[in-house]
């Protein structure tokens, strides 16, 4: 695939706009970060089933689609409310519920009974609509689960302690797709030769290889400079290394 000067523009101005947005969200306030995330969860769920009508040639009944979507936003939201319970006992020392998850357990439990009782929809689609509360809600629940917001990560390594702030996780995974992304598009256009996969014949080997390494090695420099420790900068690496790979594949699957 040979270098086209205006695609790389198009994209780096795209991505350039795109990281603007995402930092502001991720970076601003705590609410800011749950806009975000909750409008991408929309997206998502929309995407997701334009691609299993388009796959099965069905129609998801419209009252499906919301109870899958706000099924999966209420995980979501029960993932970001992690240090929030709500319980109340039945008797005196009886029964202890927790309202988050007996809320969206009876919200999953309306989803089975209006998806299983439609005979219009295929079992196979019926198990990948399913999918989507994992594939979408789930993981950006537990991304939301990793930002302890108003406070900081402190992590040691050896007898040294190193303080983040608590969106570094989500920011850092997030950085590392983005730049494994683009790297892997100028390797891949420079020397890409060996097509990745069948599903995906414009990703080469070359192109997915140089641009784990090189998200990792920029990471890592990075990591290095704030923290001026190469043993922070190794851990960063291997969570960029894992992020990366992880990134790659997950966008086969999609396709």
């Amino acid at each position: 695939m040979a270098f086209n000067w205006k695609t790389f523009q198009t994209r780096t101005l795209t991505a350039i706009v795109f990281a603007a947005v995402m930092l502001t969200g991720l970076l601003w306030n705590q609410w800011s970060f749950l806009v975000l995330f909750s409008i991408i969860h929309f997206g998502c769920w929309w995407e997701y089933f334009k691609l299993i009508e388009k796959i099965y040639k069905i129609k998801i009944d419209t009252v499906i689609k919301w109870l899958f979507v706000i099924c999966g936003y209420t995980l979501m939201i029960i993932l970001f409310l992690k240090y929030t319970t709500y319980n109340f006992w039945i008797g005196k020392g009886g029964l202890q519920l927790n309202l988050k998850w007996t809320f969206w357990g009876g919200l999953l439990f309306l989803l089975f009974v209006f998806l299983f009782q439609n005979k219009t929809i295929p079992e196979k689609a019926k198990w990948m609509c399913l999918a989507g509360l994992a594939y979408i809600s789930l993981s950006w629940g537990l991304m939301l689960h990793l930002a302890p917001f108003g406070e900081t990560v402190d992590f040691h390594i050896h007898d040294t302690k190193f303080v983040a702030p608590g969106t570094s996780i989500p920011v850092l995974i997030i950085a590392s797709i983005w730049i494994n992304d683009t790297m892997a598009y100028i390797v891949g256009s420079l020397i890409g030769k060996t097509p990745l996969s069948k599903v995906s014949p414009r990703k080469t080997w070359e192109g997915t290889i140089g641009g784990i390494i090189l998200s990792v090695l920029v990471v890592g420099v990075v990591i290095f400079f704030v923290f001026d420790s190469w043993t922070v900068s190794i851990v960063v690496m291997i969570l960029t290394l894992i992020a990366s790979i992880a990134g790659t594949f997950g966008d086969l699957l999609e396709r």
